[in-house]
């Protein structure tokens, strides 16, 4: 018995040895490279406020931060032009504006620019420049700036089964121009939306942007007069709605040079629409 009890231990021992051989033997998995200490990293995609869901789960509506936030308030551009306008930009109409973003840049005015899709298109240098700014963020105001709902103000109308994927050209436009970081923030061409409109929107995942003063500034000639519109409107929180396009808003460049100095005498404070959503109680941060 106590034979048969060493043989059987023998053999467990040897069982075991070779178990051990084979796994000694067997080819070990390659390995990753390790990176070089002079390789950077891909930078990751900042942490960005949005709002819940609105009633039923629509895509929810910003128009401003709380009143009781303290003094700021966002300047916020709209670079439109639409799908169809390629041959009047080719004519010779400027649908840009370079000498207000550097007004905002040498005032040191952090603002928000819902750009088009075919706006980056056509000023691709532009758009990557003041998307790499980081005094700007760039949003999405479409790609074709065709309004999502009938009857707003004459412009061409998207389908409702088109609406996604109109806002996601517009995303891929900025990415192929070089925006890094384009914000999840929509605005609607012409400020149009309804119930329809926010549920076909629901899949791209953002906050739709409004606006709660109107700046007054498409297509007026008269930069004293928008001036006054925006500081007669202005409250805690506001959100401001200008344009960034020479031909269809010659007097906003000029009405910014009055506006910033006086809203800085008021002790307003002007932050992006990023920075306004993240005072929203219910403004989750996702990731």
């Amino acid at each position: 018995m106590i034979t048969s009890v060493r043989r059987a231990a023998a053999v467990c021992a040897l069982i075991t040895a070779l178990a051990a051989c084979a796994a000694c033997a067997a080819p070990r998995p390659a390995q990753r490279p390790r990176p070089s200490p002079s390789a950077t990293p891909a930078t990751p995609a900042p942490r960005l406020p949005t709002l819940a869901p609105g009633p039923a789960g629509l895509t929810p509506v910003f128009e401003n931060a709380p009143r009781s936030a303290g003094k700021t308030v966002a300047l916020t551009f709209d670079a439109d032009m639409t799908a169809d306008q390629g041959p009047r930009a080719a004519a010779g109409e400027r649908f840009d504006h370079p000498r207000l973003i550097a007004t905002l840049r040498a005032l040191k005015v952090p603002s928000t620019v819902f750009m088009t899709g075919r706006w980056a298109e056509e000023y691709p240098d532009q758009a990557r420049s003041i998307g790499r700014d980081p005094l700007f963020e760039v949003a999405n105001h479409s790609y074709s700036h065709y309004a999502f709902t009938d009857d707003c103000y004459g412009l061409p109308t998207v389908g409702r089964d088109r609406i996604r994927a109109d806002v996601e050209r517009a995303y891929t436009a900025f990415r192929e121009v070089g925006v890094a970081h384009p914000m999840p923030y929509f605005r609607f061409p012409g400020g149009c939306y309804d119930r329809e409109a926010l549920k076909a929107l629901v899949p791209a995942g953002v906050t739709a942007v409004q606006w709660d003063v109107v700046g007054g500034d498409a297509f007026a000639t008269d930069a004293d007069a928008v001036a006054r519109q925006v500081l007669d409107g202005v409250r805690p929180g506001s959100v401001v709605v200008l344009h960034c396009t020479r031909s269809a808003a010659p007097a906003t460049e000029r009405a910014v040079r009055t506006i910033v100095p006086e809203l800085r005498r008021r002790d307003y404070r002007f932050v992006k629409v990023s920075d306004l959503i993240a005072t929203v109680p219910t403004a989750p941060l996702p990731g």
